[in-house]
């Protein structure tokens, strides 16, 4: 386990303690907790950003192919 050292905003650091001080759980734990939920929506919205380029990609593509197929079918 690594040792990090943070500057929270004391608004933040207040209300966290609130809410530690009735859910009865490390502060440690409670931070590690909330950077993984962090991490997740982090990733997501990484794949969601590479899934929309992919999709640009293929969508130029699949029109172009449509064309041709739409001149083929005019062709008879």
């Amino acid at each position: 386990m690594k040792t990090v050292s943070l500057k929270i905003d004391d608004s933040i650091f207040g209300e966290t303690e609130k809410i530690l001080s009735r859910i009865c759980i490390p502060r440690n734990r409670y931070i590690n907790e909330a950077i993984a939920q962090y991490n997740k929506v982090q990733k997501r919205q990484i794949l969601e950003q590479r899934l929309k380029a992919e999709s640009e990609l293929v969508k130029t593509e699949s029109m172009k192919i449509l064309k041709e197929f739409e001149k083929i079918d005019y062709a008879d």
